[in-house]
């Protein structure tokens, strides 16, 4: 009995040693420092600044460098960013969790360096920028450093002092001990063209170029040390005039410049386009944040010939490749054209956010769409055509859809020759939001761009629907116009919420207006409104309906002879400059038709006793 209960307590020791052992443990491993300070600078050691580094072991042809700093203060990790000052290939190493690495790169290049020290705080520090050389093969020259270009900045506008602008850059010395000399190259078209003499052989890192006012140039800086040469990065300016106001921001004329000025926008900042062609192959993500009444604009720069075109065609169809996602809030973005994104051309997930006088054409899916919780959107005087998906179904004009917030509104914006609907309103993950149509014209969607009828719906305004028949999507139509689609005007397809559709116009669509009994809407109310010529009846269910004072109602005869025109085809006619809807005769009333002054004060602006129906005041 005794060897038993000694064995007994034995075993209760054990366990309670190992459970000790184990809380230990477990409380070490929880035991992590956080930090809410910024963390401390870097200070680069390894390889040498402006000199040939050590080449470590060699692999074909690469070799392996050593890259040391001192560690710095209140820092968990490391980034160390490594880039080909020749092929301006990024090398990135994230997470680092001590201050060295052993890292293989290609022999013979220059490169630059730099360290980004990070902890569980909010923000990150920056080391210097160090630049090494890493030496190729036997004795051979080693290519110089390329010149480091400081003034004008790129994008900057720059008001020239007697026809003359200063360019200034930074050299770095010869890794052989060679003698350095450089020439410039400047000119308007993209500089790379045939240089002056004077401006080859220089020793001296200024100099000052004759310029015309009011002209982009591109500039770079060749670095040769008799031997080998490098070429800096290209960078472009403005040449302002001292009679004209210059817009006050930043002003840009490159792909980059534009990815570069986003980036660093901060509130209440103007960041102008210049117009051209900008070649983009990977989203544009506008992440930061403007406020209220401190809004950050990304605009085409007043003035130019041409709208700057953001092309996005090298991207492959596919849902990750969308053009330009705005998830930031307060921005204002006018006057830009997105095309042929992989995906929609421009996804909005932030707030209050006004999208203005921009086209969206022949992109993947949505030319734009409103989405991810989005609230208080205006999306002002913009189109939206020929958008469609390779499966022929799917690409909308315009779309506040799935998950999107309440709020958004869509005022004098244009969908045409879409491949599924001009405005989709489908809902999925939200419920009860509002929707705000004004002045938008919705037409000939559910044709292509070559003129063949798709595979899509062809609505012209879906004001909802759901995938369990259910949601809500409360949709307000005042002065719209829904036109030569090749299905419905105004489409039910089973929006439980309510519906109001003021002054509106509809001609040539399969039904005009059409709310089935089926999943019938909460209520609808239709007002002032003119259908003409649908190629089916229209049909109005709702649990309530207000309609009163419309075209089919109170003895009124509509017909061909109460418009000026009934040419589908002129409402894509061109804008007018401020971006405002073009003015013109489609379903404009003439002199003494029975619709003048038959309709009913819905707090619409009218001329004469009472409004008019339709779309168009006489």
């Amino acid at each position: 009995m005794k060897t038993v209960t000694y064995i007994n307590n034995l075993k209760v020791l054990m366990v309670f040693i190992g459970a000790v052992i184990m809380t230990s443990c477990s409380k070490n491993d929880d035991k992590t420092i956080s930090y809410t300070t910024t963390p401390g600078e870097a200070a680069l050691s390894l390889p040498l600044n402006n000199q040939t580094c050590e080449v470590g072991e060699i692999i074909g042809d690469k070799a392996t460098v050593t890259f040391s700093w001192e560690a710095s203060e209140a820092t968990e990790t490391y980034n160390l960013t490594i880039t080909n000052l020749v092929t301006q290939d990024v090398t990135l190493n994230v997470g680092l969790p001590t201050n060295s690495t052993v890292v293989n790169l290609l022999r013979g290049y220059p490169y630059s360096w730099m360290v980004t020290s990070k902890n569980s705080g909010n923000t990150t520090t920056n080391s210097e920028v160090w630049k090494f050389y890493l030496a190729g093969e036997g004795e051979s020259n080693n290519v110089p450093f390329p010149a480091t270009l400081l003034s004008p900045s790129s994008g900057a506008t720059v008001v020239p002092v007697d026809g003359k602008v200063t360019l200034e850059w930074q050299g770095s010395p010869d890794s052989d001990g060679d003698a350095i000399t450089y020439t410039l190259y400047a000119d308007t078209v993209d500089g790379n063209q045939d240089v002056p003499e004077e401006w080859k052989g220089l020793t001296d890192t200024t100099i000052d170029i004759p310029v015309d006012p009011d002209t982009v140039y591109f500039w770079h800086i060749e670095t040769s040390d008799g031997t080998n040469a490098s070429i800096s990065t290209t960078y472009t300016f403005k040449t302002g005039d001292t009679n004209s106001s210059i817009p006050q921001g930043t002003i840009v004329s490159t792909s980059q410049e534009v990815l570069d000025a986003i980036a660093a926008a901060t509130p209440g900042e103007n960041i102008y386009v210049h117009g051209g062609d900008y070649i983009f192959d990977s989203t544009i993500k506008i992440t930061g944040s403007g406020m209220s009444g401190n809004v950050i604009s990304l605009m085409a720069y007043p003035g130019d010939e041409s709208r700057p075109k953001f092309d996005f065609s090298s991207m492959t169809e596919n849902s990750s490749n969308r053009g330009i996602e705005v998830s930031g809030s307060f921005w204002h973005i006018e006057g830009i054209d997105v095309f042929h994104a992989g995906d929609n051309g421009m996804f909005v997930q932030g707030n209050n956010n006004v999208i203005e006088f921009c086209t969206f054409s022949e992109n993947s899916d949505t030319g734009l769409q409103i989405g991810n919780g989005a609230s208080n959107n205006i999306i002002l005087n913009c189109d939206s055509f020929y958008n469609a998906d390779s499966t022929l179904e799917n690409a909308d004009g315009f779309a506040c859809k799935l998950d999107a917030g309440t709020g958004n509104k869509f005022v004098g914006c244009r969908a045409w020759q879409n491949l599924d609907d001009g405005w989709d309103g489908y809902l999925r993950g939200t419920d009860n939001i509002t929707t705000t149509y004004e002045n938008c014209w919705s037409f000939k969607n559910g044709i292509l761009k070559n003129g063949t009828v798709g595979a899509g719906d062809g609505n012209g305004f879906k004001t909802g629907g759901s995938d369990d028949k259910l949601l809500k999507h409360n949709a307000i139509y005042k002065n719209c116009v829904a036109a030569g689609n090749t299905h419905n005007g105004f489409d039910h397809n089973s929006n439980r919420g309510a519906i109001e559709i003021y002054n509106c116009s509809a001609y040539n669509n399969g039904k005009n207006i059409s709310f089935g009994s089926t999943n019938i809407a909460e209520s609808l109310t239709i007002k002032n409104t003119a259908s003409l010529s649908g190629k089916s009846n229209d049909s109005f269910s709702a649990t309530t309906t207000d309609i009163t004072n419309n075209s089919w109602q109170n003895g009124i005869v509509i017909n061909s002879s109460d418009f000026v025109s009934l040419d589908v085809d002129l409402l894509s006619s061109p804008r007018q400059a401020d971006g405002s809807l073009p003015n013109v005769d489609f379903m404009k009333l003439v002199d003494g038709s029975d619709l003048i002054d038959a309709g009913i004060n819905v707090g619409l602006q009218f001329n004469g006793v009472a409004p008019d129906l339709g779309a168009f005041e006489k």
